[in-house]
């Protein structure tokens, strides 16, 4: 049976590939096997476990009940292997409210009591897989949830791949595609976090788009040509895709942020892309080390940063997430 959970607004299912056999659809024994091989089970999956079913689908909602759906684990012991499934039907490097979502789940079923790996297994060319991410179980202000361990990121555009601006340095680049809808979205800086992205700085919070706004055929369209590979997207200034962020800042450790990420579109929330933009502002002089807060319409995320010798060291990632009904 598919579990679902909400992370800050984000909701994915968590199956096992057990269920999916189950159901028809054959995974091979591995991960990395059936990562090579989702062109011929990951469409199949989604469209089992994500669609609305006999459910009824609120009005405005998008064309799944969730955000994606996490596959695994694929043993009993850690550290786990999963695969994070977009409702699109290709395989996310990372996902910060998924993998916390993951471990919530894992610890329901009494496979993980502490600190351990998760390692996320994709078939994207321009990165290393399986990506690694550590997980600890954790209380902050009194609340239970886990702190995951991101790695250092990475700045410019050859961190995501993208050929067509290699020329400038890691600072903030100018992606036409984003600014020929809006002018004030006209300084961008690319960061890596385990999954490519793309934060658009922007003066206040009047020039966030809402989730209504980026669901609108006038919009949606054109950031689903940046943000999506092909041939679903154009894949420019990313042959592979990359997740958009915008980021207004609203203090000296609080950022105001919207998401529309590669393979789903306008969502709720985004735990890697609330690390972007956390690493993306320290990187302009935003932010400065230490504790960040993230706020997304689905929720705050806390975002702790490391510096040591005047360079971001490692980004780190508190979530929790709940089980929901259906």
């Amino acid at each position: 049976m598919t579990r679902f959970y909400d992370a800050r607004g984000n909701i994915y299912g968590v199956v096992s590939p057990a269920v999916l056999r189950e159901l028809g659809i054959e995974l091979p024994a591995t991960a990395d096997l059936a990562a090579g091989s989702r062109l011929a089970w990951a469409l199949a999956a989604i469209a089992s476990e994500c669609g609305w079913g006999s459910l009824p689908r609120p009005p405005d909602a998008k064309a799944h009940r969730c955000d994606g759906l996490l596959v695994g684990p694929f043993q009993a012991a850690p550290p786990f292997d999963l695969l994070i499934v977009n409702t699109d039907g290709t395989l996310a490097e990372r996902s910060g409210n998924g993998l916390t979502i993951f471990a919530q789940a894992l610890t329901d079923e009494g496979l993980m009591s502490g600190a351990c790996e998760l390692r996320v297994h994709h078939d994207k060319a321009d990165a290393l897989s399986p990506v690694v991410t550590g997980v600890e179980p954790a209380l902050l202000e009194e609340v239970q949830g886990f702190w995951l361990a991101l790695g250092r990121p990475e700045f410019g555009p050859l961190a995501v791949g993208a050929p067509s601006l290699a020329l400038n340095s890691s600072g903030p680049s100018h992606v036409p595609g984003l600014s020929r809808l809006n002018p004030l979205w006209n300084r961008s800086q690319f960061v890596r976090v385990g999954n490519p992205h793309c934060v658009t700085f922007v003066p206040d919070a009047s020039a966030l788009p809402s989730n209504q706004q980026m669901l609108q055929s006038g919009l949606f369209e054109p950031l689903l040509a940046v943000a999506f590979a092909p041939p679903a997207g154009v894949g420019r200034p990313c042959p592979a895709g990359v997740n958009l962020q915008w980021v207004a800042r609203e203090s000296d450790n609080r950022l105001m942020a919207r998401v529309f990420e590669r393979g789903e579109g306008p969502t709720a929330s985004s735990g890697t892309s609330a690390s972007a933009v956390a690493c993306a502002a320290w990187h302009v002089g935003w932010v400065a080390a230490g504790a960040v807060e993230v706020v997304m319409p689905g929720g705050t995320a806390p975002v702790r940063l490391e510096e040591h010798e005047g360079e971001l060291s490692s980004v780190s990632l508190f979530g929790t997430a709940r089980r929901q009904g259906f």
